[in-house]
């Protein structure tokens, strides 16, 4: 995949990347909740769009990052940026996080326990920032090739993929169209 030129962000950017980066090394660096909290606002919102769990109010996402989030990361946890847009007060990122399902996850997967098995999931984010401070994230995944990997759909009879999902954004080379194919018979 070729890479994009480098930006130069304006000091106002900068300062937005400096404060998300410092709430992601809180988050999965440090597993350090007062400090990932430290980077929002007093009514921050956090909201996992595909299985709508997060929290309103900075207690609220505190319970929620303590309890489910930043309790539960998974130890071998890796992310791969894909892209990510500044603008003036917003950062929208698009990156893949590969892990294996070895603990529980009610963040992402609710009620099931560890399957052991690999996970590689296309995740969106989208922060926005308020007066330097983080406001609220929305964070968006495919769930369905999440339930394919931990074998909770069968992608066989529906119409979804598993970590080739994720796999494509990395590497042009993984085929398209295989479930319209699939769907025709071919």
């Amino acid at each position: 995949m070729a890479q994009t030129p480098e930006i130069e962000l304006t000091p106002a950017q900068q300062a937005l990347l400096d404060v998300w980066q410092r709430h992601v090394y809180a988050e999965f660096a440090a597993k350090n909740v007062q400090d990932a909290l430290d980077t929002m606002t007093e009514d921050a919102y956090v909201n996992n769009v595909p299985v709508m769990l997060g929290g309103v109010g900075k207690q609220s996402v505190r319970e929620f990052y303590a309890t489910y989030f930043i309790a539960q990361i998974p130890p071998d946890i890796e992310s791969t940026l894909v892209s990510r847009t500044i603008g003036q007060d917003r950062i929208v990122e698009e990156s893949v996080f590969r892990f294996t399902h070895n603990l529980r996850l009610d963040w992402l997967l609710p009620g099931v326990p560890p399957t052991g098995k690999r996970v590689e999931v296309a995740v969106v984010a989208i922060i926005q920032f308020r007066a330097g401070k983080i406001s609220h994230e929305h964070l968006y995944w495919d769930q369905a090739s999440v339930l394919v990997q931990v074998g909770l759909l069968d992608a066989s009879s529906l119409p979804v993929a598993g970590a080739e999902v994720a796999r494509r954004l990395l590497a042009p080379n993984v085929p398209m169209n295989d479930l319209i194919l699939r769907a025709r018979g071919t």
